[in-house]
């Protein structure tokens, strides 16, 4: 069993196993005795700088937006984060995208003040205890205060404190908050007086997100990075979290939450190196790319807090005034998906092609296009079957784990989870953020069990809806070609799908949330395709309705196979039917089902 260990403020060691070697913290970390490296618990290390008070402590100062239990909206700091997660709904930032990035800051704290945690019955004290281990927490944050200044003269948080340019550059705000693009700012709420300056808080918030989900595109040139030239850095891609297709864990409060998305380092989910470091805990970072040798990644504190820009924010404790952003560490994502756990991945046909090997695998981020109930195959693929090709797809780490802590009966069946999705869409070459998604679903832990006859039902569920509108897609086509219409793209059949689409969304996250253990997955998946078919059948009835005299009388055509066909409203109808009851064939209605489910 390896050993662990972890702060401590005052008084005695906290127990843990009977081989754990704890080593107490009293406000220095050179009075601290040396301990045994494991694998993820290291020496630390005192930081060295300015003896002076933080500016603006990231530890101290309330800077998070949060939803508390009643509801209300309020700020806290980042140990405030952990000392009130029990009473916290969820983290709640301006945009999903801020509220993912402050989550994987905050589990990397988390992972490194639990020391891992080393194995499954390290979580599982964790989750059977009433609050997280705050005095680990506070003695972590406490050793490394100096580093969470985001004002501090020589190693502000997230930033290089001598970053500059070769011209004498002025450097506004528009760069660092997503919501105002460069050069088009016409559709935001954002202008003016808004721009000119903004708080230390709000600016901590965006400099994070700037390291997660900056676009890329031409950034200013720093003095000092070797890949400058002509005064600009080149493209090396967006901001690292923004290539995923992210996932996290949901729990009734903030404290579930982190514990469902904190995966142990241990054998079979997370391997320790001593060499994974948060950006904290190394060197302070220069204009330059990191070496290869400290910055990895290595594992999940590495990835949690990737420099993907080199930032300077300009201001002080009264305002913020511009940043400066700069090209900072590359990364390339194939085949990270043994290290990155938050994230939906895809094997890629173009790269296997290339470098003549298979699988090779690439986060999928999501289709903004569609709602998350729609991709539930991507979330919960199906395994492969013995002997079968590696798999297409691979669902999130957490979630992989959240199935084996159900299975082995630590977290219980009956237990309900939101899965969240969140991603960006980007515009040309990358270079500008054109579309932010989130979207969650609330279901069962039975649901995320790859072997679950649950999770079959529900993700069939889900393809028989997509089935159903197809015939009504179909239908709507027809009508128009029974009107008179030559065009086969008319937009009929796009605008009757988005109208099916909106009528079942919360039918299905409804029927989704209602399945249990004590559910029947065969009757359950009926149910839903009565209730589809009920949907479907009344904007079909619709449509036929809203067509005139001509679409009645009809005209001849050539069907999809070459056969001449008579094109009517009412041969339409019928063949709606007839295709809608193959594609939902256990909708058949008794008499008394009829009457027992609502309209």
């Amino acid at each position: 069993m390896s050993s662990c260990w972890t702060w401590t403020r005052t008084g005695e060691p906290r127990s843990r196993a009977s081989n754990c070697n704890t080593t107490r913290m009293t406000g220095c970390a050179s009075n601290a005795p040396t301990p045994r490296s494991t694998s993820i618990a290291k020496e630390v290390v005192p930081v060295t700088g300015s003896p002076k008070s933080a500016e603006f402590s990231l530890v101290d100062d309330a800077w998070i937006p949060v939803l508390d239990a009643a509801g209300q909206r309020r700020e806290v700091s980042l140990l405030g984060l952990f000392e009130q997660a029990g009473d916290i709904r969820m983290i709640a930032c301006e945009l999903p995208t801020q509220s993912f990035a402050i989550l994987r800051l905050a589990l990397a704290v988390l992972h490194r003040a639990t020391g891992g945690p080393p194995g499954d019955g390290a979580w599982r004290a964790l989750w059977h205890a009433r609050q997280l281990p705050v005095g680990d927490v506070a003695d972590y944050l406490g050793v490394f205060r100096d580093r969470f200044d985001l004002l501090h003269p020589e190693q502000p948080f997230y930033q290089v404190a001598d970053l500059r340019a070769a011209k004498n550059n002025t450097f506004g705000l528009e760069r660092l908050i997503a919501d105002v693009p460069n050069g088009i700012p016409f559709l935001t709420t954002r202008a003016g007086e808004g721009m000119k300056s903004i708080s230390p808080v709000e600016a901590a918030r965006w400099l994070v997100h700037c390291q997660a989900y900056d676009p890329s595109g031409i950034k200013t040139g720093a003095v000092g990075d070797p890949r400058v030239k002509g005064g600009r850095g080149y493209p090396i891609g967006v901001g690292s979290v923004g290539a995923l297709g992210g996932v996290h864990l949901e729990g009734a409060t903030l404290r579930e939450t982190l514990l469902l998305n904190l995966v142990p380092v241990a054998p079979g989910w997370q391997n320790g190196d001593d060499r994974d470091l948060p950006v904290w805990e190394r060197e302070p970072q220069t204009a330059s790319e990191e070496s290869d040798a400290t910055r990895g990644p290595y594992g999940l504190l590495s990835l949690y807090t990737w420099q993907s820009r080199r930032v300077r924010l300009f201001g002080d404790a009264s305002g913020i005034t511009g940043a400066m952003i700069a090209i900072g560490d590359r990364f390339d994502w194939q085949d990270r998906h043994l290290l990155e756990p938050m994230s939906v991945w895809g094997r890629s046909g173009p790269r296997e092609r290339e470098q003549k090997r298979t699988p090779i695998y690439l986060p999928r981020p999501h289709d903004h296009s569609r709602a998350l109930w729609r991709g539930l195959q991507t979330l919960l693929p199906a395994p492969p079957a013995p002997g079968a090709e590696p798999p297409q797809r691979l669902s999130p780490m957490v979630v992989q784990w959240l199935a084996r802590l159900t299975v082995t009966g630590v977290v219980g069946s009956d237990f309900r989870v939101r899965p969240r999705a969140t991603s960006v869409t980007y515009g040309t070459q990358q270079a500008v953020v054109d579309e932010v998604f989130s979207d969650a679903l609330t279901m069962n832990v039975l649901l995320l069990v790859e072997n679950s006859e649950l999770r079959t039902a529900a993700v069939d569920a889900a393809a028989d809806a997509e089935s159903a509108v197809k015939v009504l897609r179909r239908l709507a086509d027809n009508l128009a070609r029974a009107a008179g219409s030559r065009d086969t793209d008319s937009g009929d059949a796009e605008r009757a799908a988005e109208q099916a689409y909106a009528r079942l969304d919360q039918d299905f996250r409804d029927w989704l949330a209602r399945l249990g253990p004590d559910s029947d997955p065969v009757t359950e998946r009926a149910s839903w395709q009565r209730l589809v078919r009920r949907a479907i059948l009344r904007l079909g009835d619709e449509l036929v309705a809203a067509t005139g005299p001509a679409a009645w009388i009809g005209r001849a055509g050539v069907d999809r196979n070459g056969r001449e066909v008579h094109y009517s409203s009412s041969q339409a109808e019928a063949w709606f039917r007839v295709g809608l009851a193959k594609a939902l064939p256990m909708a058949a209605e008794t008499p008394q089902q009829r009457q027992e489910e609502p309209a």
